[in-house]
């Protein structure tokens, strides 16, 4: 059983990349071409500091990698099946009517 509570925990971390709207707003981003950091905040309109730090986070994970080219360094996606799976994801939130959990009535019984 620890073996697949090991598992568990790793595909829920995989998951937790997308639980931040920052992070599936880069993956947008970088889903057809690399870019620079600077590129990524023109486009997302937040801080460079912010930026980087969700960069990191999905560099960590192995999910973008970057390359350096003079003084700029430019990210991409290396984790296709990580796309795939924030594209399905998105396309089926997107085509449904979820609960936002900020309807009135919420947990009332």
């Amino acid at each position: 059983m620890d073996e697949t509570q090991a598992v568990f925990d790793r595909v829920a971390r995989y998951f937790g990349l997308l639980s931040d709207p920052t992070r599936l707003r880069i993956l947008s981003c970088l889903c057809n071409q690399e870019r620079t950091v600077g590129e990524i905040v023109d486009i997302i309109g937040l801080s460079q500091p912010n930026i980087s730090r969700h960069l990191g986070i999905l560099f960590e994970a192995e999910v973008i990698d970057k390359r350096r080219a003079g003084t700029s360094i430019f990210y991409r996606v290396i984790d296709p099946d990580f796309m795939d799976i924030c594209r399905t994801v998105s396309i089926r939130v997107a085509s449904c009517d979820f609960p936002t959990g900020q309807e009135s009535g919420e947990g009332e019984a």
